[in-house]
């Protein structure tokens, strides 16, 4: 488990400002804290552990020594600016459920040869016990033809019996289209027309 570094954050100065020196702010709530914890982390430390974590990660998060087992709740970027302007997190209890996404991850998509693969679930939402936490779910794409598609119970997380699936179990997560390569634009065709050369 990846283990981030944060300082409690003094309110009197201002996020913009902590922004600017090179500082993300965060938050730390959780059932058995008494009250949440206003954190910052260096933006080179939360860049460094974006590089393999995302939301819906499992963490440890090292505030002033003190560790918290956490999960990364919600990330907040700004995308005028391009930059990550807070980071949420919740501190995990190990007997309390906690609601989490899964990002859904393809695997072989070179080995498709007909059709465009399309990924219409890009995260499932799921409950599950700290020790059970997952951040991505696998999905191998690589039998599949025109017309195929791979639903939420389909998947081997909808599988496990430590997890609880939030998402429609007949939801399409990844589609095989057709691609269509019509010289004259056809009306009725409003999707994103991807010239094929």
């Amino acid at each position: 488990m990846n283990t981030l570094k944060a300082e409690k954050r003094d309110m009197t100065i201002k996020a913009k400002k902590l922004r600017r020196e090179g500082y993300v702010v965060g938050n730390v709530f959780g059932k058995e804290l008494k009250d949440s914890i206003p954190v910052t982390m260096t933006k080179k430390d939360v860049d460094k552990l974006l590089k393999s974590n995302h939301k819906g990660s499992q963490i440890m998060l090292e505030i002033d020594g003190q560790p918290y087992d956490v999960l990364i709740k919600n990330l907040d970027f700004n995308p005028l600016a391009g930059r990550l302007d807070s980071i949420e997190f919740q501190a995990l209890v190990s007997n309390e459920m906690v609601h989490s996404v899964a990002e859904v991850i393809l695997a072989n998509h070179d080995k498709v040869k007909e059709g465009v693969v399309q990924i219409e679930l890009p995260e499932i939402s799921y409950k599950a016990l700290p020790a059970a936490l997952v951040d991505h779910v696998q999905v191998d794409v690589a039998n599949m033809k025109i017309g195929d598609v791979i639903r939420v119970k389909d998947l081997d997380i909808a599988s496990d019996k430590d997890i609880s699936i939030k998402n429609d179990p007949e939801a399409i997560v990844v589609a095989v289209i057709a691609i269509h390569n019509a010289a004259v634009p056809e009306p009725e065709a409003e999707t994103d027309s991807k010239s094929e050369e």
